[in-house]
């Protein structure tokens, strides 16, 4: 279980359940990140409290305090109580090619919010290499097809000039423990 106080993962960072308090900090890193499309601070706020059974943020004693080295922002769709949706993953750059984004993928199918879960799902454009590589290996590691799907069209996204996001949905999960 992923208490509000923060947890080693094993691999040097602290994951523990976002709070209100990071929502300015998943704000932040998703606008340094270059590759995330950052939303309203507003947003993060709302998936740090609204849905923080389902949000992760990852913190490192490297990092100066109230920086976060990563988060994810996922959710449960009401449509489908067997899925938890990624809406977002982050990790700064001080902290990429350690797997962190892995780790909160693990830590988030953990979570007691994700018990009855047996997808996991999030939307990817076929131009973010990094992202397809991390859901096809999270369904590598776990032993389950990564099945790719109709998602957001780009005319979904209009008046953006955005291209398509293919909807990924991997399992059934057969638990947490990767394979």
């Amino acid at each position: 279980m992923i208490a509000p106080s923060p947890h080693d993962d094993g691999g040097g960072f602290g994951l523990r359940a976002a709070t209100a308090r990071d929502g300015v900090a998943m704000w932040r890193l998703a606008c340094a990140s270059g590759a995330l499309e950052p939303n309203t601070p507003y947003a993060y706020l709302l998936l740090a409290t609204h849905f923080a059974s389902t949000c992760l943020v990852a913190t490192s004693p490297e990092l100066p305090p109230g920086e976060l080295a990563g988060f994810v922002a996922a959710y449960r769709p009401p449509s489908r109580p067997d899925a938890v949706f990624v809406w977002q993953i982050g990790v700064a750059a001080a902290a990429r090619g350690r797997r962190l984004a892995s780790r909160l993928l693990d830590a988030l199918v953990s979570l007691p919010a994700c018990r009855e879960v047996r997808f996991l799902e999030a939307t990817v454009a076929p131009s973010n290499t990094p992202s397809t590589r991390l859901f096809k290996g999270f369904a590598r590691a776990h032993g389950v097809p990564c099945e790719v799907g109709p998602g957001f069209t780009a005319d979904d996204f209009a008046p953006l000039d955005h291209e398509a996001e293919p909807l990924f949905r991997i399992g059934p999960l057969k638990g947490t423990t990767p394979a």
